[in-house]
């Protein structure tokens, strides 16, 4: 299983606490922390420019858009949703959310949780319950 984790940002300042999350989900599955921020993103720092920059990423997989409107699940179903799955992009946009029309193009528009979250402490948070979903999927005892 491939999952991939697209995220605007200029700086990582959380990259330890990231790798130790893919380091530890490796026994399931390729965890890819791919970020961007171009110059056109520099320039505009819109939700399009974010839009448009993952644009081309949007693949046969399964396509889930971070977003505060989206659906908030329990980790029992975030798992569900990596179950069965060859390919998973999570896309999580910058400070100003993603552009309506590219959420539509997703399978599903995902929330965290309803607090307000900088995109990076989202982050965190993303690759911990993709760890802790592919546990629970591979019946492993993080997730008790």
């Amino acid at each position: 299983m491939q999952v991939n984790i697209y995220s605007i940002e200029k700086k990582e300042d959380y990259k330890p606490i990231i790798d130790n999350f893919v380091k530890q989900s490796r026994q399931f599955a390729d965890i890819k922390n791919i970020t961007i921020f171009n110059k056109n993103i520099a320039k505009n720092n819109t939700p399009k420019s974010y839009s448009e920059a993952f644009e081309k990423f949007l693949t046969n997989g399964y396509n889930i858009a971070l977003t505060p409107e989206g659906k908030l699940v329990d980790s029992f179903k975030f798992a569900k949703l990596l179950e069965d799955k060859t390919t998973v992009n999570f896309f999580i946009g910058g400070a100003y959310g993603l552009e309506e029309e590219f959420k539509n193009r997703c399978d599903i528009k995902l929330s965290l949780t309803p607090l307000t979250l900088s995109h990076k402490i989202a982050k965190i948070m993303l690759f911990e319950q993709v760890f802790r979903g592919l546990a629970i999927n591979h019946n492993h005892p993080y997730h008790k």
